[in-house]
């Protein structure tokens, strides 16, 4: 089945030529203009990933990511104005896996949504080869449990003693990058192989952002978290304690 791509954005312009350019790679589009029409939509058709620009009438980028990660895992990258800097690292910090600064390349767009894509299908086929290393063993053998911390990437789950932490794509790989030896450091640059492959160039602070987000989400159901610890100057590591 192909790909379903979700383009909101108030510029009618961009709507078009965008849509156009990912249907003839072979993606299927569903189109809005604004925030408000979108998350309607998404009630009625989940697509496998979303592109949302930042300021739109009615409800803006922010608003409707805020609201979708109430719902939805699904990879969402921001569009961003050019001079609007604030706005790339809000986006990371509200959920979003990527963005891009207009005006922007139709083709980095294109590889973006493709790189980002192979991340989800990547966290699939892991979950559906750790499950497999044997005859004998089930999907439960794929599951990660680290204390209180359980990971399951066929489902694409997390859960912090027993309650359901929703995480995007880029979390819960960072996360179970982490969780797969715990007590051992992972650099930022390490995390950023781990999190952003391919040629898709992000910064330290893009990392420190995923890692603050992760953080306040676990603490929504666990106020005394500390199980990601910053070793300054050298990385991240997750702590069973």
């Amino acid at each position: 089945m192909a790909p379903k791509i979700t383009l909101v954005d108030d510029d009618q312009n961009i709507l078009t030529s965008v849509s156009i350019a990912l249907e003839s790679e072979g993606f299927e589009v569903t189109t809005y203009p604004d925030g408000s029409a979108a998350l309607e939509g998404f009630a009625t058709v989940e697509p496998d990933l979303a592109v949302l620009d930042i300021k739109m009438p009615r409800m803006d980028g922010m608003e409707l990511l805020r609201r979708l990660r109430e719902k939805y895992n699904f990879p969402v990258i921001f569009l961003t104005s050019k001079d609007d800097e604030i706005d790339e690292m809000l986006g990371l910090k509200t959920g979003a896996d990527d963005y891009i600064i207009k005006p922007f390349s139709q083709r980095l767009l294109i590889e973006r949504i493709r790189t980002i894509l192979r991340r989800v299908d990547a966290v699939r086929k892991m979950g559906q080869k750790m499950g497999q290393r044997t005859g004998t063993e089930t999907e439960e053998d794929s599951v990660l449990i680290r204390g209180r911390l359980k990971l399951d990437p066929l489902r694409h789950l997390c859960e912090w003693g027993g309650l359901d932490v929703k995480l995007t794509v880029t979390e819960f790989l960072i996360l179970e990058a982490l969780g797969h030896r715990p007590g051992h450091v992972k650099s930022r640059d390490q995390l950023m192989d781990i999190a952003y492959n391919d040629d898709v160039y992000v910064d330290d602070r893009t990392i420190d952002s995923h890692i603050k987000r992760l953080r306040k989400k676990f603490r929504k159901v666990d106020p005394e978290f500390d199980g990601i610890e910053t070793l300054y100057g050298v990385g991240y590591r997750y702590s069973e304690s």
